[in-house]
């Protein structure tokens, strides 16, 4: 077990890094502290991967965090982290990174409780010590909740920030009415889009850096990346791409 001042970073405390440099890079350096990310895209585009990576970059910074997801077990979680060479078992156990599963198997959501939970996760997040809070990912709600709780829940998001949290959501573009993601897009600060691309014979994933507000450089940069097990992402030349 690591000594937890083993586990300290002391990168740049104004943003959060990815803890890969090639990535940082695209995306204005890494995502603004105490900003509202929205990370989008369709089914296994990469966003699950892009929110890990992220994680690891925030526990090497020493930010504690709080993911709340429809997609993963704490167990699974970990293991996936380990399939791409992030081991966060010290991280975990040290209590800087808490898994909350929303995914009740077999359980029936009515509309009146998903609100109650989106008003729930508000308040956990305002009241915990943890910097960073991630959903991942935001379309199970979709099925249950208005479209008018979806958008409260980012302005609520958005107050999250104004007092120094950093919030960062993940969606599946499908599952969101066209006038509903517009707003949503609009309240983020910043907004990722994911795809798919062909390479040779091959599938890989990029992403396209939408907006980040505040960031000093320009933003609409294009990176695709594959993933390898037992190595993790890896950027690949933009060049060989065709989107």
């Amino acid at each position: 077990m690591a000594m937890m001042s083993d586990l300290m970073g002391g990168e740049d405390r104004q943003i959060l890094s990815t803890g890969n440099g090639e990535l940082d890079k695209k995306i204005a350096d890494g995502i603004p502290l105490g900003s509202l990310t929205l990370i989008e895209g369709e089914n296994d585009t990469g966003k699950s991967v892009l929110t890990q990576q992220i994680i690891w970059g925030a526990l090497k910074q020493s930010r504690s965090i709080n993911l709340f997801t429809t997609e993963n077990t704490s167990k699974s979680f970990i293991k996936q982290m380990e399939s791409m060479s992030l081991d966060i078992s010290d991280y975990f156990a040290w209590g800087y990174v808490k898994v909350f599963p929303l995914h009740v198997v077999g359980f029936e959501w009515k509309k009146e409780e998903m609100e109650g939970i989106l008003a729930k996760l508000i308040t956990y997040i305002q009241n915990s010590k943890a910097e960073v809070a991630i959903i991942d990912s935001m379309t199970l709600f979709t099925e249950y909740a208005e479209s008018a709780s979806i958008l409260t829940f980012f302005t609520n998001c958005k107050s999250l920030v104004d007092n120094g949290k950093t919030v960062l959501v993940t969606l599946h573009t499908y599952a969101f009415e066209e006038d509903t993601l517009v707003r949503i897009r609009s309240i983020c600060d910043a907004h990722l889009n994911m795809k798919k691309a062909l390479v040779g014979d091959k599938y890989v994933m990029v992403m396209e850096v939408v907006k980040v507000r505040g960031a000093r450089k320009t933003t609409g940069n294009l990176v695709s990346f594959e993933v390898h097990p037992g190595y993790g992402m890896k950027v690949i030349p933009m060049s060989f791409a065709k989107i």
